[in-house]
């Protein structure tokens, strides 16, 4: 159920530092018995967010933004019915925030799926159904 149905990017975003940014990202798409999408997507998915110079780096040299743009994409290349996002950017400014809210945006309502955010500043990129402050 947790392959098809639920996706995350986790806040200490969990890549393997010893593979490259597109190997974290390939390893996640091949894992499943049915890939969503070719691994062309890969590549257009980093052109939207501008890390397609980092996809054949070692993820340890990357900056920490790079690797939350990367930790999004990969997210995204995974079927899901729910996106969860621990502060997913947090270190990002805001013209990265604003076209991988805008990807992420746009993948939610294509697969019809939703999405819960957690974030400690009053994310403005979103429209919500249901918000809650603690």
């Amino acid at each position: 159920m947790r392959q098809e149905t639920i996706s995350v990017v986790f806040q200490d975003l969990r890549l393997f530092d010893q593979l490259t940014a597109e190997e974290n990202i390939e390893l996640k798409r091949v894992m499943i018995p049915k890939p969503l999408y070719p691994a062309e997507k890969i590549q257009e998915f980093a052109e939207r967010l501008g890390v397609t110079h980092v996809l054949r780096q070692s993820a340890a040299t990357l900056s920490y933004g790079e690797r939350q743009r990367i930790a999004i994409i990969r997210a995204l290349m995974h079927p899901f019915q729910w996106l969860m996002m621990d502060e997913p950017f947090s270190h990002l400014d805001e013209g990265n925030t604003a076209k991988a809210a805008k990807l992420i945006d746009e993948e939610c309502k294509a697969r019809n799926a939703g999405f819960i955010l957690t974030d400690l500043d009053h994310d403005q990129h979103f429209s919500y159904d249901v918000t809650y402050q603690l």
